[in-house]
């Protein structure tokens, strides 16, 4: 029998919440008599299955035993608790365990050292994440604060009843860009109409250097994002708000944006490659532009303003910058515009922007099928997808070293930081995978937010859904075992995690230096640690033949459980 969601279990009531231990230590306690967890009896797990086990009024849960093995993850569902350790205790309080194989570490304690830095195209992302996350904390806090007021709320660009006359190619247009972070200044500049679509108008700074797009090169960089990046973002996150009637989103292109980087830092933090002000979409400042705006580099191969950046370079990094910003604008037309709500919290805002990034990616991987569309045809990605899938795939691994800490559901941009960020996407685009992409479009169309928002677009409580995702981080391509034996909600549908992460093991083991990053510790004995909401840490429990159950005990102390507000909660999968 397996149980799924979270409210066919609720009446077994448990919850085990483990985490990895601080420092390499673990204190260790002798196991004491709990009380029931609920529901008295054994609970039955199929082989290849799993369930996940609520735990507030008691503290026990008992397994069957002859030889079974499982995989335990405790992980506490909630996204309105403070972001700091919980202590907990997780032992086994009777059925001897003694079979147990010992694993190499804890998910996060015995983190091996990573010999080589942070890959250098994520590093030079630093400047660009720390940007990002300042303007979109500041739309936030000015919106909260009723200093920001939308003043319209149309949408749908292209429709018949918001078509405006399109300026010719050539005429001059007036906006004001961004020219300093600190302190906030704007410059009114003045920007050529140099490409018209069906769905963008790119203009291009008149202060631009030389030396930048050719007529071809121009033409073929809008066609790019009118035809290919803009339809990707729009079919899988909705229509952007057009409360400048214009029928289009403007993609500008100025060298205010190079110069917002010094050119000290662009070798070590990288630069700003592009922006979304939510100024323009729901402030009546006349700094505001009133309309929807991709900001983005020039090309200046001579370094006139700040780094150098050849057209070569603008083709490489605006593009999934443009889906990244785009996701970000299209939710904030629709959360704060359309709907007259606050905007979606940081974490879920950003990790659907990471998913946009993806997005490209995949475009790209279904367009080049292996081994097509490679230098090397080994290679698990196509030439043209790298820039859009490669830093993901950093963050996501450097997550999975440390789940028990590095929280999915209560980070904001203002937290700077790479792990909860691959926390995110690993979130999304599980979610994508289980419930359908067009889950998309319904969290980025109303006006909830966080887990509610994920809950009420999943037609089902948070609590379950985070059990069986914290589950698939494990499970999702089990060595020897056929993907399509592993439940659903227990798997990656467009990604092979073991695959991927023992690929980049392969190629470089300092920066990836496990074969897969999570490595669940055993469970045995008895074990104080501590674990953050919004966290899960992995854990194996065997079983000898002549168990016929095992009953662990998970609470506050032995016996004493977490507090209702953490939803603590123990997920369990029976391996093979």
């Amino acid at each position: 029998m397996r149980v799924r969601s979270l409210g066919a279990v609720r009446v077994l009531g448990c919850v085990l919440s483990i985490a990895a231990c601080k420092g390499g230590e673990k204190g260790i306690t002798p196991p004491n008599t709990a009380k029931p967890c609920g529901a008295s009896g054994t609970v039955q797990v199929s082989s290849l299955h799993a369930l996940t086990v609520a735990c507030t009024a008691g503290t026990t849960v008992t397994l069957a035993g002859a030889g079974a093995s499982y995989l335990i993850v405790p992980n506490l569902a909630t996204g309105s608790a403070a972001n700091q350790p919980n202590a907990y205790t997780i032992g086994i309080v009777s059925g001897v365990s003694s079979d147990l194989a010992p694993a190499a570490g804890p998910s996060l304690n015995l983190l091996p050292p990573v010999a080589g830095e942070m890959p250098i195209g994520v590093r030079r992302q630093a400047r660009q994440r720390a940007f990002d996350a300042a303007l979109l904390t500041n739309a936030r806090r000015q919106l909260a604060s009723g200093a920001w007021r939308p003043v319209s709320r149309v949408l749908s660009p292209g429709a018949p009843t918001s078509r405006a006359t399109v300026p010719p190619v050539g005429s001059i247009a007036q906006f004001h860009v961004l020219s300093s972070e600190s302190p906030v200044r704007f410059t009114r500049v003045g920007a050529k109409l140099s490409f018209v679509g069906a769905n963008i108008l790119l203009y291009i700074d008149t202060l631009a250097p030389p030396s930048g797009f050719t007529s071809n090169q121009l033409q073929a960089f809008g066609q790019l994002f009118d035809q290919t990046l803009y339809p990707i973002d729009v079919n899988a996150f909705g229509a952007p708000s057009d409360i400048d009637q214009n029928g289009h989103l403007i993609v500008l292109l100025s060298p205010l944006v190079n110069g917002l980087t010094p050119s000290s830092q662009c070798d070590t933090q990288g630069f700003i490659a592009g922006f979304f002000d939510g100024i323009d979409l729901a402030s009546s400042d006349t700094s505001s532009n009133h309309g929807e705006i991709f900001y983005s580099l020039v090309p200046d191969p001579n370094g006139t303003v700040s780094c150098a950046h050849t057209v070569a370079d603008i083709d490489a990094v605006t593009p999934p910058t443009f889906l990244h910003e785009l996701q970000h604008l299209i939710n904030f037309g629709h959360h704060v515009v359309l709907h007259g709500g606050a905007s979606e919290r940081g974490w879920l805002d950003e990790g659907l922007s990471i998913v946009a990034e993806e997005l490209g990616s995949l475009y790209y991987e279904d367009k080049y099928p292996p081994p097509t569309g490679r230098t090397n045809p080994a290679q698990l990605f196509p030439d043209s997808s790298q820039g859009f899938i490669n830093g993901l795939l950093f963050l996501s691994y450097s997550y999975l070293l440390k789940t028990d800490t590095a929280t999915v559901t209560l980070h904001s941009d203002a937290d700077g930081g790479l792990a909860w960020r691959g926390s995110d996407w690993l979130l999304m685009r599980w979610l994508g995978d289980v419930k359908g992409t067009a889950i998309y479009k319904t969290l980025v169309d109303n006006s909830l937010t966080g887990t509610a928002n994920i809950a009420n677009a999943a037609g089902e409580a948070f609590d379950g859904l985070f059990g069986d995702f914290s589950l698939a981080l494990y499970v999702d391509s089990l060595p020897g075992i056929p993907k399509s034996s592993i439940p659903v909600r227990n798997r990656y549908a467009r990604r092979n995690l073991r695959l991927i992460y023992n690929r980049l093991n392969t190629v470089d083991p300092q920066d990836f230096p496990r074969v897969y990053p999570v490595v669940p510790a055993a469970l045995t004995g008895s074990i104080s640690s501590t674990i953050v909401p919004g966290t899960m840490a992995f854990y194996l429990l065997n079983t000898t033949a002549s168990q016929s159950t095992v009953t662990i005990d998970f609470g506050a102390s032995p016996g004493v459980p977490l507090s209702d507000a953490l939803h603590p909660q123990l997920s369990i999968f029976r391996l093979p």
